[in-house]
């Protein structure tokens, strides 16, 4: 395809036929704050619409699985394991939302965990709206991935507890 000065992009799926498969673990986090008064009913679990944690988690691990249909060129991949952890943070209002990726494959799981997170923190959002619509989501961030070619890499500003605790659990 050209465009309008007749530049041709040529637009593909990175090829792995060459990588070695390798298992490859990746974590990605966010924040939602949502106020005293939602932080209350989604600790009580006394929201409206239902347990916006409990169903986040279920709504993350099924947009993990569905990332190759939502981003264009992903790999169709077969997930080993999808996990969301929640944690609650009562000095902010807010919930810490956590996802992991596993695989045994050629290629990264990277955007699965992304995808995920952020599905799980928009699932919070709209259980929590009816309660206050003045909600943030921040924060979001790919914290660790490992395997393939470049090995282990940790964000630069490094691992929460939580964060570290959640990847010890994972780790094969």
């Amino acid at each position: 395809m050209a465009d309008e000065t007749g530049t041709r992009h040529d637009t593909s799926m990175a090829d792995v036929s060459a990588k070695p498969i390798t298992y490859r673990l990746a974590l990605a986090s966010g924040k939602i704050t949502v106020g005293e008064t939602a932080f209350q009913h989604l600790k009580n679990r006394s929201l409206p619409k239902g347990d916006a944690l409990a169903l986040a988690e279920f709504a993350g691990i099924q947009a993990a699985k569905q990332t190759p249909s939502l981003i264009p060129l992903c790999h169709p991949i077969s997930l080993n394991r999808v996990s969301i952890h929640t944690r609650l943070d009562a000095d902010s209002s807010a919930v810490d939302v956590y996802c992991t990726a596993e695989i045994d494959a050629k290629t990264g799981v990277e955007m699965e965990a992304l995808c995920g997170l952020n599905i799980a923190l928009l699932t919070i959002w709209d259980l929590t709206k009816p309660i206050n619509a003045a909600l943030e989501i921040g924060d979001v961030k790919l914290l660790y991935k490992s395997g393939g070619k470049q090995g282990e890499w940790v964000h630069p500003d490094g691992l929460s507890n939580a964060a570290q605790e959640i990847l010890d659990s994972h780790h094969k």
